[in-house]
């Protein structure tokens, strides 16, 4: 550990998972928008807090505060992927970058302050240049160390050199980040950093452990670590260019196997292998192709050169897609050829079987899925991932071969017989185990009647009417219901009246053996799905 920690310039992003969702899923940052991780806000933007939604709250309090509330699921992968265009934005003016989080990241403000006139110019610098290249709003901080750094670029201030542990010591004890720390100092008496710097190392030590310890160092302007700087990644592109324009699919796919061989040594010699690859073509007439290839495994030279042979036959046959519809042929010759490895892993993060190559049958069918998605598209094979969800149809989401498998909702639905998951969300009004083996693209509509003939209805109160006897499905005839379950309410988006649903569901059971999945809106009974 370090007790004189380096200068240090922190470039801050406000709001930072809301214009992530911005950027990466279009979702305008101008309106009131809230960030939600395990059903509560971890980040909301300035018109949803002028509504009143803050971090911490549920998401029906939040909703409850701004009715007209946008909602986006936390998504720390998407939140990298947006920021990683400031970091190299940053990189371009100084050397030596660290990502403290995405939205943060932090640099040695000595070489900038020499080079580009003094810290206050050097941080003015880095603001404008971010905001230019990437149209992103940005404070800075400067202080000694990185976590004072961290809270002076919330104000966009410089803290002088030396005065770290004045800065901090004004500030409250929330501004360390651990909220359970902070709430136990306040009952013992603890407002504030310079109060908590003051107390004996030791004792504190002895009384809250050694996260307590930490955080005491950083409440007296000690960091406990130095930068760790990143290496910008180095260019693993290979492309090549063509005199004659290649037309043909033989010519094609040896000019995509001496590029691919090219790829897959330049990543042996960064120690890497290639999980996603892309593939990108220019014609002569202009015409820009390109297409990300997935794959579970280590994409080998031979398998790079495939799913390039593959992409290439594709493109230059034009072959049909689902439904006969045809995708028009390039109408000129490739003239330039690109592969970007999207996705890389050190060599060894992938290990083989204990018995030979892992998954053989798997590789086989994966290459011949492979193949198909090169000829009629990416859409053409696709595969389910069940998450979460009230309705069977809510639970299923299909998702391209080879693309990640992550369902829509959190929470997959436990398999039959196994208790539901640690940490997932409850879904009020799920349906038990077992699934529905069908589920209908659109439901049917359905009557009810008791015994008496008379249609079955369901109160705001869940009460039926009188117990199910004969289910009538569009004009065919009335079947006999031998065995009823039900009902399973569900009563979603109340506070939007456009949006809101009330219904229940019914599993019944057929005479001659058939069960259905029934669901009552309005007044209105639907066959939803049909159980195996």
């Amino acid at each position: 550990m370090t007790d004189t920690p380096a200068r240090t310039l922190l470039l801050w992003c406000p709001d930072w998972p809301v214009l992530a969702a911005e950027i990466v899923d279009g979702v305008p940052a101008t309106g009131p928008v809230a960030v939600l991780h395990a059903n509560r806000v971890v980040a909301c933007s300035e018109r949803a807090r002028a509504e009143g939604v803050r971090r911490g709250l549920r998401k029906r309090e939040a909703q409850g505060r701004c009715p007209q509330l946008t909602v986006v699921e936390y998504d720390p992968g998407r939140d990298a992927r947006a920021f990683e265009p400031v970091v190299a934005a940053v990189e371009e003016l100084v050397a030596g970058v660290e990502v403290v989080r995405p939205g943060a990241c932090a640099v040695a403000a000595r070489g900038p302050s020499r080079y580009l006139g003094g810290e206050e110019a050097a941080a003015e610098q880095i603001i404008e240049h971010v905001a230019q290249t990437c149209a992103v709003e940005a404070q800075v901080g400067i202080a000694d160390g990185v976590f004072a750094a961290g809270l002076a670029a919330r104000t966009g201030r410089v803290v002088p050199p030396g005065g770290t542990p004045t800065f901090l010591a004004a500030l409250p004890v929330e501004a360390l980040g651990r909220p359970a720390l902070a709430d136990l100092l306040r009952r013992l008496g603890v407002r504030t950093l310079g109060d908590f710097a003051a107390l004996p190392p030791g004792d504190v030590l002895a009384r809250f452990g050694f996260d307590g310890a930490l955080t005491h160092r950083l409440a007296a302007g000690r960091d406990h670590r130095p930068l760790a700087v990143r290496r910008p990644p180095a260019d693993l592109t290979v492309t090549a260019e063509y005199d004659e324009p290649v037309d043909r699919v033989d010519a094609a796919a040896f000019a995509g196997r001496a590029l691919a061989e090219q790829l897959h040594d330049r990543l042996a010699g960064h120690g890497l292998a290639c999980t996603r690859l892309g593939i990108e073509a220019v014609t002569a007439h202009g015409q820009e192709l390109h297409r990300v290839w997935r794959h579970d495994g280590l994409l080998t030279a031979a398998a790079i050169a495939d799913r390039v042979r593959w992409q290439l036959d594709g493109w230059l046959t034009g072959s049909s897609g689902r439904g006969g519809v045809g995708r028009a042929r390039p109408t000129a010759g490739i003239i330039r050829l690109r592969l970007i490895p999207d996705g890389v892993i050190a060599q060894a993060g992938l290990q083989p079987g204990l018995w030979g190559e892992t998954g053989e049958e798997r590789e086989r069918a994966h290459r011949a899925l492979s193949r198909v998605q090169g000829i009629l598209g990416p859409e053409a094979v696709l595969t389910a991932v069940l998450g979460g969800g009230r309705s069977p149809a809510d639970q299923v989401r299909l998702v391209p071969w080879g693309d990640e498998r992550l369902p829509a909702r959190p929470g997959e639905p436990p398999r039959p017989g196994e208790p539901a998951r640690a940490g997932e969300p409850p879904w009020p009004g799920r349906l038990p185990p077992p699934a529905p083996a069908v589920v209908l693209p659109t439901p049917l509509a359905a009557v009810v009647h008791d015994a008496d003939g008379a249609p079955v209805v369901v109160s705001a109160r869940l009460q039926v009417s009188a117990p199910p006897a004969r289910l009538t499905v569009d004009a065919a005839r009335p079947m006999e219901i031998t065995g009823w379950a039900g009902p399973w309410p569900v009563d979603e988006r109340w506070w939007a009246p456009a949006e809101a649903h009330r219904r229940a569901r019914f599993q019944v059971g057929l005479a001659n053996g058939t069960a259905l999945l029934l669901v009552v809106e309005a007044g209105q009974w639907l066959v939803e799905a049909i159980y195996d």
